[in-house]
């Protein structure tokens, strides 16, 4: 029987979850979390070979989260689970320690998939991504602006560029408004930008989702 825990702010995504692997047979569902904080303690302290956990979700990271646990050693493998299809995220989740990436739209077998193979040990890259990644390697030899900013300020990056309002990402990573000012301060200076346009605009020439006006 693998253990699993399930790591996403939405209720009907937790639910969604639970129900796939419920009615598959092998997996038992032995704790959720909401926010990336109350994730972190999961993974700290409740025995299970696998977490499925979002990128973005209030308080900490995904990435954040998935970072530490690898950090601390923790036994707990880590699956990415997320609305964010592009390489970038990808590479980011494996670079933290991650050793699965699925996007939400994947079929259930996928996931069961997933699960079975890291609880074994091994690392899961659905095929479609495997060739995306694959496309990439070798056309980059230096690293671009967006791969020097830390965790947080690449989740507020994300968010910025998919048109959310300073206070809408307030509320979403539950820190204030001024703590998002400072972490906005310091992504223009990284990225050596002066404006949200020219945020959307890098993030367009460069494949990153959620931007205003980018095809589905």
């Amino acid at each position: 029987m693998i253990r699993v825990l399930i790591a996403d702010d939405h209720a009907l995504m937790r639910d969604g979850l639970r129900h796939i692997l419920e009615k598959a047979t092998g997996f038992h569902i032995v704790g959720e979390a909401a926010d990336g904080s109350a994730a972190l303690r999961l993974g700290r302290n409740t025995p299970a070979q696998v977490m499925l956990i979002d990128l973005s979700m209030p308080g900490r990271s995904g990435l954040e989260v998935v970072r530490q646990l690898k950090k601390e050693n923790a036994s707990v493998r880590t699956i990415v689970l997320t609305m964010h299809g592009e390489h970038q995220y990808a590479e980011r989740a494996f670079k933290c320690g991650a050793r699965g990436y699925l996007t939400k739209e994947c079929a259930r077998a996928d996931l069961v998939n997933a699960i079975v193979k890291v609880a074994g040990g091994g690392v899961y890259l659905s095929p479609a991504m495997a060739d995306r990644l694959a496309s990439h390697l070798g056309q980059e030899a230096c690293v671009l602006p967006h791969e020097d900013l830390s965790d947080r300020e690449f989740d507020v990056f994300s968010r910025l560029v998919s048109g959310e309002t300073m206070s809408e990402i307030a509320t979403g990573l539950c820190i204030s408004v001024k703590t998002v000012s400072t972490y906005k301060m310091r992504i223009h200076q990284k990225m050596q930008t002066n404006g949200d346009v020219a945020l959307i605009r890098y993030a367009l020439k460069n494949g990153l989702c959620g931007v205003p006006g980018e095809d589905a």
